[in-house]
């Protein structure tokens, strides 16, 4: 059975609350996920697993799969990098640089696919 699905609204408030301010924890997790969710919907495959622990993660980008242990292509990052390089609060080439992005495979490069269009109920943080 497939986990169930975040809506936009309550995706995108989620990643609203967590960028303006210190979120709780809950509201961190649905940020987190929502934005999972969207890369994988925007990216679908199962090349690529990206890993926020421990919160979430999804496979993504089309190519050839795995069916077990590790992946070949593995990205994985805490959850406030996670928040900054989905929604563009920082660029995916210097989080990794920074040895904030642990990232392995050939496939294992985010950057054509980020930033997410998140905010698809009314804009990002700030917009009028």
């Amino acid at each position: 059975m497939p986990k169930p699905r975040i809506s936009d609204t309550v995706g995108a408030e989620a990643v609203r609350r967590a960028l303006a301010t210190v979120a709780d924890r809950d509201t961190e997790a649905i940020a987190v996920r929502y934005l999972l969710q969207l890369l994988a919907d925007d990216a679908p495959g199962n090349s690529v697993e990206v890993r926020v622990p421990p919160f979430g993660a999804v496979q993504c980008i089309e190519g050839p799969g795995h069916t077990r242990g590790t992946p070949p292509n593995v990205v994985e990052t805490d959850a406030l990098t996670w928040l900054a390089i989905a929604t563009g609060g920082a660029s995916w080439a210097e989080s990794r640089e920074s040895g904030r992005i642990a990232a392995s495979g050939s496939r294992a490069d985010l950057g054509p696919y980020l930033p997410l269009d998140w905010a698809r109920d009314g804009g990002p943080v700030g917009a009028e």
